[in-house]
């Protein structure tokens, strides 16, 4: 589901900035980038995420200052430094167009700068604590748009089961104009059929284009879904189930037609299922 979270916080140990973004997706996907020197978190920041959301695209980004008196102590580990420059010397000796070695560049490698040490304890759990405050922040707004999308799947509700009351209303009128259609152009044909089997043939002709059955199936679906809607827990995948379950009756009764008003109802319902099935994409 779409949404955005951004968390701030500032403690002795450094700022810490945490921004998640969510769009759709069928299963729960995370993409995290952390400062290496928060590597050790991933997995119980992959387990939070899991144990808050259940579905979506997740990019999670934590950002890191360290506090300016630290910037003011700091030290070369001039052996990683010379190691560093030693081996960038030996990567440009494979090139003739090699660019200078920037010191700057050295300056950010991993470890080469030392700051005076930092209570990575209390760090790390400032950075779970803003981290829960910022999925919560999300969940919230995923929420607010989830509250959007049941009011307009209740609507495409409603409107699939009038469309399946006004097939089921005129159904009896649309057979019967179909076996006159049929007596009309046996009349101008001009030949003489046997009436046991003219009646054979029509009740056929009305088992086959029979939709209760759909209409009912169709019908429960459509109620079940409202009522999925209702629990609290996450849904997504069962809508997502019920959808295809619906567009299969929208499909037999447009295979069962028998005139052009019963195939436009087949598509209008195809449509309506088709909004509802994308939006359910980011419903959790």
């Amino acid at each position: 589901m779409t949404a955005f979270a951004r968390q701030e916080e500032q403690t002795e140990q450094g700022d810490l900035t945490w921004e998640i973004r969510s769009v759709n997706h069928r299963y729960l996907e995370l993409s995290l980038r952390l400062d290496e020197r928060f590597r050790a978190l991933e997995m119980p920041i992959r387990k939070l995420f899991a144990d808050k959301l259940a579905r979506g695209k997740v990019d999670a980004v934590l950002r890191y200052k360290v506090p300016e008196a630290q910037l003011s102590n700091v030290d070369i580990d001039q052996a990683l430094a010379k190691s560093v420059v030693a081996n960038c010397e030996l990567v440009a000796g494979f090139s003739a167009q090699a660019a200078p070695i920037d010191p700057i560049k050295v300056l950010q490698w991993p470890g080469v700068l030392k700051a005076e040490s930092l209570d990575q304890g209390a760090l790390n759990s400032s950075v779970m604590d803003s981290l829960k405050l910022a999925v919560a922040e999300l969940i919230v707004t995923r929420e607010t748009e989830g509250v959007a999308l049941k009011a307009m799947i209740v609507q495409r509700c409603v409107e699939i089961d009038e469309i399946a009351k006004a097939i089921r209303q005129r159904m009896p009128t649309i057979l019967a104009q179909h076996q006159q259609r049929m007596q009309e152009r046996v009349a101008e044909l001009q030949v003489t059929l046997d009436a046991e089997r003219l009646e054979q043939e029509m009740v056929l002709l009305a088992q086959k284009s029979d939709v209760a059955e759909e209409l009912d199936r169709l019908e429960s679906h459509v109620l079940e879904v409202t009522n999925v809607l209702e629990r609290t827990e996450p849904v997504g995948r069962r809508l997502d189930f019920l959808m295809q379950e619906l567009n299969r009756e929208a499909n037999t009764l447009g295979s069962k037609s028998i005139n052009t008003e019963t195939t436009n109802y087949s598509v209008q319902l195809k449509v309506l299922i088709e909004q509802m099935r994308e939006q359910i994409q980011n419903i959790e």
